[in-house]
């Protein structure tokens, strides 16, 4: 009987894309779902310690929801290195900016924060309207 546990090799990882309509969809689960992908826990192969993820192209970012008056109240904040210096915007600022931003900071909250989260993050393609560059992959759509 053999009582050793499976782990996958990098070499036997097969990786599928997916293309995501954000078209109506709530932020935080939109992410949720995504960073599930990018990690790979919907697959039986998955590995905390090896990313085994897919690909993920989230197309029309422009046009996602958020609950409550999150797009008022809700702040991102960043520092730039300097005494004093703590930007912050609010949702609505980043969305008229860059709507691509918002989903991209939600999906790398989700992630690890080491550095195979910062490689899981390089496999996430957001566009902001519903063109994406990345149809010659064959992306399935990806419904939840």
């Amino acid at each position: 009987m053999n009582n050793t546990t499976y782990s996958i090799k990098a070499s036997e990882i097969e990786r599928k894309w997916y293309v995501i309509d954000a078209d109506g969809k709530v932020l935080g689960r939109l992410a949720s779902e995504v960073a599930k992908l990018l990690k790979g826990k919907h697959k039986p192969t998955y590995t905390t310690n090896i990313d085994v993820g897919d690909f993920v192209v989230v197309v029309n970012a422009d046009k996602i929801k958020f609950t409550g008056n999150k797009l008022e109240d809700k702040k991102y904040r960043r520092h730039t290195g300097y005494i004093g210096n703590m930007k912050e915007f609010h949702a609505k600022e980043l969305m008229a900016k860059d709507s691509t931003k918002v989903i991209m900071l939600a999906v790398k909250g989700m992630l690890p924060k080491n550095s195979l989260g910062r490689k899981m993050l390089t496999k996430l393609r957001v566009y902001a309207g519903p063109e994406h560059e990345q149809t010659a992959q064959k992306p399935e759509v990806y419904n939840f």
